[in-house]
C-alpha cells in the first residue's frame, strides 16, 4: 500500500534493522549454533488477533540482512485488515539466519501493526466528520519514522516529524518571546531563515481570548489545548475558517467522536504511538525444517 511520506524510509529501515540485529545478536547467536550450518529452514507467520498489517519492509530486511538469499512470500501487505488465525507470509532460507532474525523481525511487525491498528480505530471513530486524526512526537526513541509511517498506514495523519521540520509555539515559547503576537512574528522570521525547511507554523492557545489574539496576529494553524466541547464549538465559530484548528489533550476513543463533531479540522492523539500493546503474531517453523 504505497503512501506519500515526507522522509525516505529505506535508509531508516536499514538503520533500524542494523541497530536491532546488533542489539540482539551481538558477538553471535549461541543458540542458533545448535543447528548445523547451511541447513535450510521453512516457516510461516500467523496472526493471533485481528488488526492492520504494517512493517513488512522492516521484517523482510531483518532476514535479508542475515541471509540475502532468503525468500519471503507475503499473502497480505501493509494496510490490509487481518483476522485471527490468518497466515501472513511464508519464509524459506538458512535456518540459522531465520532463527537469529526471528525476534527482531517479529518485534518490528508486532509494534508497527499495533500502531496501524490503533490508528485505524481512531480514524474510524471520526469517519463522517471533517476532522483528521494526527499523531504526536510521543514515539519510541529511534523508531519515530517507523511509527509515523504506521500511523499513515492505519489511516491517520502525521503532525510534524520532529523539531526540525515545523514550528509549534507552546506556552513556554510564548512566555519567553513576550506574548502570542511577538511569538508568531519571531516564528515567521525563523521559518523564513530556515529556507523552506519549515513546513508550517502552529501556535498553542489555552482559551478563547488567546485564540482571538492568535487569529488577529495572522496565525494559520492553531492548537486548542484541553478545550472542553462547548469551548471547542465556540472556537470553531470564532475562527470562521480562518485557520486550521487542532484539538489536543486527553483524547480517547470514547471522546474523539464528540470532539470531531465540534467542527475542528484535526485532533492530535498521543496514544497512537505511546500507549501501544504489540499485536499477537507467531512465527512457526515447519517440522521438516531441521530434519
Amino acid at each position: 500500500m504505497p503512501i506519500e511520506f515526507p522522509v525516505a524510509l529505506a535508509p531508516e529501515i536499514e538503520k533500524n534493522v542494523s541497530v536491532a540485529l546488533a542489539e540482539d545478536i551481538g558477538a553471535g547467536d549461541l543458540t542458533a549454533d545448535l543447528v548445523p550450518a547451511a541447513r535450510p529452514g521453512r516457516a510461516t507467520v500467523i496472526s493471533r488477533e485481528a488488526g492492520i498489517l504494517c512493517g513488512t519492509a522492516w521484517f523482510d530486511r531483518c532476514f535479508l540482512t542475515l541471509d540475502p538469499h532468503c525468500r519471503i512470500e507475503w499473502t497480505a501487505q501493509d494496510g490490509d485488515p487481518l483476522v485471527a488465525g490468518q497466515t501472513l507470509c511464508h519464509i524459506e532460507g538458512d535456518a540459522r539466519a531465520m532463527l537469529s532474525g526471528e525476534r527482531s523481525a517479529l518485534n518490528f511487525l508486532q509494534l508497527l501493526s499495533a500502531v496501524a491498528s490503533k490508528a485505524r480505530l481512531y480514524a474510524d471513530a471520526v469517519a463522517g466528520t471533517a476532522a483528521q486524526v494526527v499523531d504526536t512526537r510521543k514515539t519510541l526513541p529511534g523508531l519515530r519514522l517507523a511509527q509515523k509511517y504506521a500511523v499513515r498506514i492505519g489511516g491517520g495523519g502525521n503532525h510534524r516529524i520532529a523539531l526540525w521540520d515545523a514550528i509549534l509555539v507552546k506556552e513556554n515559547h510564548i512566555l519567553a518571546a513576550g506574548g502570542i503576537t511577538a511569538a508568531l512574528a519571531a516564528a515567521q522570521r525563523v521559518a523564513e531563515a530556515a529556507g523552506g525547511r519549515c513546513r508550517f507554523i502552529q501556535i498553542e492557545v489555552e482559551n478563547l481570548g488567546e485564540l482571538d489574539e492568535a487569529l488577529t496576529a495572522g496565525a494559520e494553524m492553531i492548537l486548542l489545548d484541553n478545550f472542553d466541547l462547548t469551548t471547542l464549538r465556540e472556537a470553531v465559530l470564532l475562527n470562521a475558517g480562518r485557520a486550521v484548528l487542532e484539538a489536543s489533550g486527553n483524547v480517547t476513543l470514547e471522546t474523539i467522536g464528540a470532539i470531531a463533531a465540534t467542527g475542528v479540522d484535526r485532533i492530535s492523539v498521543g496514544a497512537l504511538t505511546k500507549d501501544i500493546k504489540a499485536m499477537d503474531l507467531s512465527m512457526r517453523f515447519a517440522s521438516t525444517s531441521f530434519g
